[in-house]
């Protein structure tokens, strides 16, 4: 802090030096009561200057005239003496100015120096303040690196400094710009009108040229950062320059096709990108210009502009200031061009008396009101200060910088309908952007607007634009958009470039939520390949209500009132030949296992429930295992008895004597009994929702046990075939005694039976494979009943005299005689 203080000592005490430069009287200075500073680059630099040379052999009124910073100096002057002719603000006090041309930072060190400093000295920080500079505050910078490099030195002292133009976000950090306040908005702000201008069109492949300072690389920073969570891509970005290469940048721009071009520049800098675009025959293209070059008055009458595609801009809101065209024209009548002894810097001369009032108004008109409004808020601060009232003020009151500083931060007056006031970073509060549009007469049409008070709002009339291709908005994408129930695929780090896959069945997309996913449904949902949503499954089980369930149903009713009846008759007959043949008790048993089988039957129809899923295919498998094994002991004992009795007589008399036939029916139960109890403790039958199968339905069903039910399965199997093969030994026995083709025939029936269902089960999952299983079930059951029972139903009713000993002894004496020949 003390190398800078003893540096401002040093430079100041060279302003005296500096100060001999005389010239004549100019319109930079104006005597009063208070004085405000103002700070305009009328011209500009094109070319570095050497820092050895001093103010007067480098004069800034031989550099490049910018007519749009004249048009804001001379809106500063024409404020400050509407101030003083009021009688409301600052009723007797008059409000004096001192201006400087700034066009460099190098060579205007010294008029800082003459702002902040007393007769030539300037007061370090901690010393008391004896002499007081005039200066209460000060207008400017334009340009954000201007203003980056001047205003420390105003910040020292806490001088307020208010800026027209410069937009840069660092300034809003009050730790590091204390007294800065601003009458035009962040580039936040106008970013955000520009990031949503390229999302109104629904454009998403852009590029942006900034100016190589502060301003640029600050919007290029904020627009990346608004884009991250949309659906814009920076495709190109680029610093501009002296030194750069348009020819590249174009070449880099066409060969990326993209079609919108952002140009968020100085005014010189984007003439010169304009310019060149026109010379390289850029076509075809759309222009987003800044608040800096978008009302520019010398590009749209560049012959050749219109080729290069359509423009369209940001800027503030115009507003017709009152009285500042007769002061022009005042001013321009009455040029002081006389000495009148003063002594005045280099650079507080314009040397522009030649220019008239229309020339003047012609210019840019960009930030005239934030000139406006600077100086009436530091107006109306120092009113609060000097406690003004009543129409006159209080002079008693000794009026320091951060006095003004604390009440500008306070401000909030009404001007021009619009009021004025600022938030704590010193950003104004006030103000709106409007949308415009290059014609083809070469004016900047008004086309929309944007405002930020509540809330922001941009509205664009799309009707007034006549695009480059005559026709509908252009379009900008670097990958077109997929078809409905598509998801992009990122391949590269452009979330616009993509490539698009189709969403599988039971699958979506949503678009607005996460265009790169394909969501999967939930398990009450569906949906078909390739779409944006899913559907209701619909829900579907046999209910007991259905009339092929109810059909069913009564056939298993009437296969229990037939076990029942035929178990009734055979008890009456029980002694009767026929009877004994059969099977004598164990026919009971075999009838009563059917009756207990077709109680399956019953629970394939219905809601599925865990006791129901049990159930179905439980008791008959278990008792249908006793059927059969009871028909195997029957077809063996048969074949023994006419067959092997002679020839194993020993066999023969140990299965009688021990009941053998007995022995294997218990056998077969038991070992069943206890296969279907490992099974199902192992993995339990429980209810499952088939979706497979028929996508747009949930069939209720039950989760087929296959690891449960394979070793019962493979018992029952292996019964049959047993059965089968003693049946088939049996064929060419008596008539009376031949149940083994009867047994046979049932055994093919039931294999053929459920061969089809399996087949069925495989090809077929649908509600109707449920009313399968039940048929087979109940068929497997009637089989036995049918063709081994009823048969000798018949002859007990209808042929009794076949029911006598002596009808079965004589077959029996042919069969031996058949057998004995």
């Amino acid at each position: 802090m003390k190398h800078f203080l003893v540096s401002l000592h040093l430079l100041g005490s060279f302003l005296q030096i500096m100060s001999q430069c005389t010239v004549p009287r100019s319109e930079f200075h104006l005597e009063g009561d208070y004085l405000v500073g103002g700070l305009f680059d009328i011209h500009e630099v094109t070319e570095s200057i050497s820092f050895t040379r001093v103010c007067c052999l480098f004069s800034a009124h031989s550099q490049p005239f910018v007519s749009s910073s004249h048009r804001r100096f001379q809106l500063m002057r024409f404020s400050v003496e509407e101030i003083n002719n009021s009688t409301d603000l600052l009723p007797d006090v008059s409000l004096g100015y001192e201006i400087f041309d700034y066009c460099t930072d190098v060579q205007n060190f010294p008029s800082i120096f003459k702002l902040i400093s007393v007769n030539g000295l300037i007061q370090a920080q901690n010393e008391p303040h004896n002499n007081l500079s005039k200066v209460v505050a000060v207008v400017g910078l334009y340009t954000s690196t201007e203003t980056r490099t001047a205003a420390p030195f105003f910040m020292k002292n806490l001088i307020p400094m208010v800026s027209y133009g410069a937009s840069s976000s660092i300034f809003s950090r009050k730790q590091i710009f204390p007294s800065f306040l601003r009458t035009a908005r962040p580039n936040k702000d106008i970013m955000q009108v520009i990031v949503n201008i390229v999302l109104h069109f629904k454009w998403q492949w852009v590029a942006f040229l900034t100016s190589d300072n502060d301003y640029g690389n600050d919007g290029l920073d904020l627009f990346t950062k608004m884009i991250r969570k949309t659906d814009i891509c920076l495709a190109y970005t680029n610093s501009l320059n002296h030194h750069t290469d348009y020819t590249q940048i174009f070449k880099r721009i066409n060969a990326q096709n993209i079609s919108i071009i952002i140009v968020f520049a100085l005014e010189r800098t984007a003439e010169v990108l304009i310019e060149s675009a026109i010379q390289l025959n850029v076509t075809n293209k759309v222009w987003i210009a800044g608040d800096a070059w978008s009302l520019n008055k010398k590009l749209p009458k560049v012959i050749g502009i219109k080729s290069i595609g359509t423009v369209l801009g940001v800027c503030e809101v115009a507003m017709a200031i009152p009285g500042f065209s007769d002061f022009i024209h005042r001013s321009k009548s009455h040029a002081r061009c006389e000495s009148d002894g003063q002594q005045k810097f280099c650079n507080q001369v314009c040397n522009c008396s030649s220019l008239s009032p229309e020339e003047i108004f012609a210019a840019d008109p960009s930030f005239s009101f934030s000139v406006y409004s600077a100086v009436y808020a530091i107006a109306h601060a120092l009113h609060k200060v000097l406690q003004c009232g009543a129409g006159r003020c209080n002079r008693n009151v000794t009026v320091l910088p951060r006095m003004v500083l604390a009440e500008l931060k306070k401000s909030n007056f009404t001007l021009l309908n619009e009021t004025i006031h600022f938030d704590e970073n010193g950003d104004p509060m006030f103000g709106s952007y409007s949308i415009i549009y290059w014609n083809d007469n070469g004016d900047a049409e008004v086309v929309g607007i944007s405002t930020f008070q509540p809330s922001f709002h941009l509205l664009i009339n799309n009707s007034k634009i006549q695009w480059y291709s005559n026709e509908d908005v252009p379009t900008s994408k670097c990958s077109q958009e997929c078809k409905a129930g598509h998801v992009k695929y990122q391949g590269g780090i452009h979330k616009c470039c993509f490539t698009c896959e189709i969403c599988p069945r039971d699958t979506y997309v949503n678009t607005t939520e996460d265009p790169y996913k394909c969501n999967v449904c939930k398990k009450t949902e569906w949906s078909a390949e390739g779409s944006t949503s899913c559907n209701l499954r619909v829900v579907e089980y046999m209910p007991f209500t259905s009339p092929i369930a109810i059909l069913i149903m009564i056939g298993a009713v009437a296969l229990e009132i037939l076990t029942l009846a035929i178990s009734v008759l055979f008890s009456i007959n029980y002694n009767t030949p026929i009877v004994r043949s059969a099977g004598g008790p164990m026919c009971f048993l075999i009838l009563g296992c059917l009756s207990l089988s077709s109680l399956s039957v019953f629970f394939f129809f219905g809601k599925p429930t865990p006791p129901f899923c049990i159930l179905r295919l439980l008791p008959f498998i278990l008792f249908y295992t006793v059927c059969v094994a009871c028909f195997v002991v029957r077809s063996f004992q048969i074949v023994c008895i006419f067959k092997m009795a002679a020839k194993f007589p020993n066999l023969y008399s140990w299965w009688t004597k021990y009941h053998g036939q007995w022995l294997v029916i218990t056998g077969a139960f038991v070992m069943q009994a206890v296969l279907l109890l490992i099974g199902y403790s192992q993995e339990t039958p429980k209810p499952y929702d088939e979706t497979l199968w028929s996508p747009d339905k949930i069939i209720l069903t039950c989760d087929t046990n296959l690891k449960g039910t394979a070793g019962s399965v493979i018992l029952l199997s292996s019964l049959c075939c047993l059965c089968f093969i003693f049946s088939y030994m049996g064929k060419d026995l008596p008539k009376n005694y031949n149940e083994a083709k009867a047994i046979t025939f049932c055994l093919l029936l039931l294999i053929v039976t459920w061969m089809v269902f399996a087949t069925a089960y495989i090809l077929y999952h649908d509600m109707f494979i449920q009313i399968l299983n039940s048929l087979a079930v109940l068929f497997s059951l009637y089989y036995f009943l049918m063709w081994y029972f009823l048969p000798k139903c018949y002859i007990i009713i209808f042929q009794p005299q076949k029911n006598t000993p002596q009808y079965f002894q004589g077959l029996i004496q042919n069969y031996t005689k058949t057998i004995s020949q």
